[in-house]
């Protein structure tokens, strides 16, 4: 299955936020990954894709610059998340500080992963996004 659709959602009392149905039933079961993404988002992954995807991250060259600083920022800001019976969950302060500190965020599907965007911060990447895309239209006629 693949991750895909947007779901907009607010935190409850006590900071924590419901995972949508439609992504916990990607996850299959009650944890998953959530670390830093790119953007200012966070990222989301089953657990068997992260620890499959974390294989080829520790077999890539240390020599290669961009590569540590994708190890860094992925792994520095991993964490495993336990969902509770309603399928809700506290996001790391840590990692709420790295999207921002809304009252709402987006839940993004995104093929492979899900990620969470604070929902003002998803707004203004869809604005810039959509302007490029118009932009290489003009380019193309």
């Amino acid at each position: 299955m693949v991750f895909f659709g947007e779901y907009t959602v607010s935190f409850t009392s006590g900071g924590r936020l419901v995972l949508p149905k439609k992504i916990r039933e990607v996850i299959k079961g009650n944890a998953f990954v959530l670390t830093k993404g790119f953007d200012s988002c966070l990222s989301g992954y089953s657990k068997e894709d992260w620890e499959e995807r974390s294989k080829e991250f520790l077999t890539s060259s240390l020599i290669a610059t961009e590569n540590l600083a994708l190890k860094r920022v992925l792994f520095s800001g991993a964490v495993y998340i336990e969902l509770d019976e309603q399928g809700r969950f506290v996001v790391p302060k840590s990692l709420l500080k790295y999207i921002g500190n809304g009252d709402k965020v987006i839940f993004t599907g995104t093929g492979d992963h899900f990620e969470i965007w604070d929902l003002a911060g998803w707004q203004k990447y869809l604005a810039k996004a959509e302007t490029a895309t118009k932009l290489l239209d003009n380019n193309e006629a």
